[in-house]
C-alpha cells in the first residue's frame, strides 16, 4: 500500500497540490480567520466523499473521510493536520506567485501544510474502497501565536477525539526530500513576559534626586540569564531571551519606569513551571536591591510539543518505506522554536515531522530558514509530504501502534 505506489499517487498529484499552494501564498491572511485560505481549500475538495465540520471561534475545519473497505482498522480514527495562517511581514522572494498583500507573507510554509494537505485528502479519497476506519483532515488557523488549535479543541471539531496523530512542518534549511523526527520532546513551550521596572524620574543631571530604573533593569537583565545558567539542569534546557526593553522620552529626562520583555522556552513542565516562578523572583529581589519595585506579567504561550514513541517509530518506517535508509533522519536534540500542534499532543499520541525542502542540488545550509522574507521552497518535495501524510494514515488505521 504504501512504498513507491503512494509516492506515485501523489506525484500524480503534484499539480493541484502546487496550485493551491501558489494560490494560498498569493492572498496570505493572518490569525484565527483565514476564510479566503478555506474556501480555496474547500474547492479544491468540491465533490469528495468528507464530511465538513466549522466551530464559531475561527475559520477552522475538520474534513472527515470514512473509509469503505473492511479490516482490523474500522474502529481507529486518525487527524492529519495543516495550518493556514500566515506572518505578518513583506515578502522579498521576488516569486511570480509572490504575496498580493503588503505586509503579510507565507514565510512560515503554513501554504505547503494546506497544499499537501489537501493533496492527502484527494489521495485517500481515492483510495477509500482499500482501507477501513476514518480520517480526520484538520485545517487549521491562527498557529503563529493564536493558539487555533485550542481554539478548534475548545470548539468540540476534534470530537472524538482520534487515536493518534499526525502533522508536518517544511524546512526550507534541510535537504530536499529527507523527513526528520525524534521521541519525546521535539519543540518546545513558548512563553512570553513582560516586566515593569518602577522607580522615581526627575532631571537627569539630577540623579540624586530620582530613583533611577534604568541601573535597575540592567542589572535584571543580567541576572536573568545567571538565573537561568545556574538553577537549571543543561541537560533539560532553557532560554530565557529578553528582546525589548523601553523607558525614557528624552536623553535629559530620567524615566520613572522601564518595562522588559522576551520570551522563556522549555522543554518540560516541570522547567516550564520553575521558570515563571525564577523569573519574578529574580526581577522583584534585584529590584529591591536598587531601591526599585518590579511588576512580572506572564502570559502562556504553546505547550512543550512531545512526539509519541510509536508514532515516531511509523512515521520512520513510512518515510523508508517511501524512499530509503536515507529519507529519515533521527533529530539528535530537540528544537527550541514551539508548536501549537502541541495542544492536540496533550491529548492525542502522535507526532509531527519535518521534510526537507531546500532546492535539490544547492547547499542546504546557505538556504534562507524559516521566517525570512526571502524563503524559497523546492516545490518538487511537495508530493513526498502528502505521501508520508497519506502513509501514516493509512499505516496506523492497518496496524495500529506496535
Amino acid at each position: 500500500m504504501l512504498t513507491q505506489d503512494l509516492l506515485d499517487s501523489a506525484r500524480g498529484l503534484a499539480d493541484n497540490i502546487v496550485t493551491l499552494r501558489r494560490a494560498i501564498h498569493k492572498e496570505p491572511e493572518l490569525g484565527l480567520e483565514t476564510p479566503k485560505t478555506l474556501a480555496k481549500v474547500r474547492a479544491a475538495l468540491e465533490g469528495l466523499p468528507l464530511t465538513w465540520r466549522e466551530g464559531p471561534s475561527c475559520t477552522g475545519a475538520i474534513a472527515t473521510l470514512v473509509g469503505a473497505g473492511t479490516g482490523p482498522g474500522a474502529e481507529r480514527r486518525v487527524l492529519l493536520r495543516g495550518d493556514m495562517d500566515a506572518l505578518p511581514m513583506d515578502e522579498k522572494t521576488n516569486l511570480e506567485f509572490a504575496s498580493t498583500i503588503p505586509g503579510r507573507m507565507h514565510a512560515c510554509g503554513h501554504d505547503t501544510h494546506t497544499a499537501m494537505l489537501a493533496g492527502a485528502a484527494q489521495l485517500l479519497c481515492a483510495k477509500r474502497d482499500s482501507f477501513a476506519g476514518t480520517i480526520d483532515f484538520m485545517f487549521q488557523p491562527g498557529e503563529e501565536g493564536y493558539h487555533g488549535a485550542r481554539f478548534m479543541l475548545d470548539d468540540g471539531l476534534i470530537d472524538p477525539l482520534p487515536d493518534a496523530a499526525f502533522a508536518l512542518h517544511i524546512m526550507p534549511n534541510a535537504p530536499f526530500g529527507v523527513l526528520g523526527g525524534r521521541a519525546g520532546p521535539l519543540l518546545a513551550a513558548a512563553d512570553e513576559f513582560n516586566i515593569t521596572v518602577k522607580g522615581q524620574g526627575g532631571h537627569a543631571s539630577m540623579p540624586h534626586d530620582c530613583v533611577d530604573p534604568v541601573p535597575g533593569a540592567a542589572a535584571i537583565v543580567g541576572a536573568i540569564q545567571a538565573m537561568v545558567t545556574r538553577r537549571f539542569k543543561a541537560a533539560d534546557p532553557v532560554i530565557v531571551t529578553v528582546t525589548q526593553i523601553q523607558a525614557g522620552t528624552a536623553h535629559n529626562v530620567i524615566a520613572d519606569e522601564v518595562k522588559l520583555g522576551g520570551t522563556m522556552r522549555s522543554l518540560s513542565p516541570e522547567h516550564r513551571a520553575k521558570v515563571h516562578k525564577l523569573i519574578e523572583e529574580t526581577a522583584k529581589q534585584t529590584a529591591a536591591a536598587y531601591g526599585l519595585e518590579a511588576e512580572c506579567e506572564i502570559t502562556m504561550g504553546f505547550p512543550v510539543t512531545i512526539c509519541d514513541p510509536r508514532a515516531v517509530t511509523l512515521g520512520s518506517a513510512v518515510a523508508k518505506e517511501l524512499g530509503g535508509e536515507g529519507a529519515w533522519l533521527e533529530l539528535p536534540d530537540p528544537i527550541m522554536g514551539a508548536e501549537d500542534f502541541s495542544y492536540v499532543l496533550e491529548k492525542v499520541p502522535g507526532a509531527m515531522f519535518f521534510l526537507g525542502v531546500a532546492c535539490e542540488g544547492e547547499d542546504w545550509t546557505q538556504c534562507c530558514a524559516i521566517h525570512s522574507p526571502r524563503m524559497h521552497v523546492d516545490e518538487n518535495a511537495l508530493p513526498r509530504g502528502t505521501a508520508m501524510l497519506s502513509g501514516c494514515a493509512l499505516k496506523f488505521l492497518e496496524e495500529g501502534f506496535a
